[in-house]
């Protein structure tokens, strides 16, 4: 979703998170809200008219709006190996909550190693970057990868890193990421 919703106002109070500095927010049950990115399971919103935020999809029910379950992740059996398109696909689920991309599209996604460990379970070490280095939703945007590649059963370790080193520019993005942007 990448134009802003109809308004609608907060069924209950929710915790949020503001864009762009990443503080934490306690959103007031009854204010007007509109739903300007619906992606990777958060919500981004123009919350009472003036500011920009972020809403995890656990509290979906506070927007009005049912959750779906979601579909069924893929899972790799014992004999089959851990490898970099699983963990990718996985990290593609991660959006940056201002721009409908997600993040290995945005050219975000440095590098990753997968370490498998002696009890058969794997540990993965990921670099990501950021569109600027004052962006506050840094941490945020970490800890999505991390929480999303956790999800990955044979994996025992996450660990993300934000790297500046090279800096992030446009050509990063990938054809279907510009695509999407419409810089193709």
């Amino acid at each position: 979703m990448n134009t802003p919703g109809p308004q609608s106002t907060l069924t209950r109070e929710v915790q949020a998170i503001l864009i762009p500095s990443g503080d934490k927010i306690q959103l007031e049950k009854d204010k007007p809200f509109q739903i300007t990115q619906s992606m990777g399971g958060s919500y981004t919103l123009i919350y009472d008219n003036r500011i920009l935020v972020r809403v995890d999809a656990k509290d979906s029910d506070a927007l009005g709006i049912n959750q779906e379950p979601s579909p069924q992740k893929e899972i790799i059996t014992e004999n089959e190996e851990l490898t970099e398109e699983i963990i990718y696909n996985r990290l593609k689920e991660v959006y940056d909550p201002e721009i409908p991309v997600n993040i290995v599209d945005l050219g975000l996604i440095y590098d990753c190693q997968i370490n498998k460990k002696e009890d058969g379970t794997y540990s993965v070490a990921v670099k990501m970057t950021l569109t600027a280095p004052g962006c506050g939703m840094g941490t945020i945007l970490a800890q999505d990868a991390q929480s999303r590649i956790l999800e990955i059963p044979s994996v025992s370790e996450a660990q993300v890193d934000l790297v500046w080193d090279p800096p992030w520019n446009p050509s990063m993005i990938s054809e279907e990421g510009k695509m999407i942007l419409g810089l193709v």
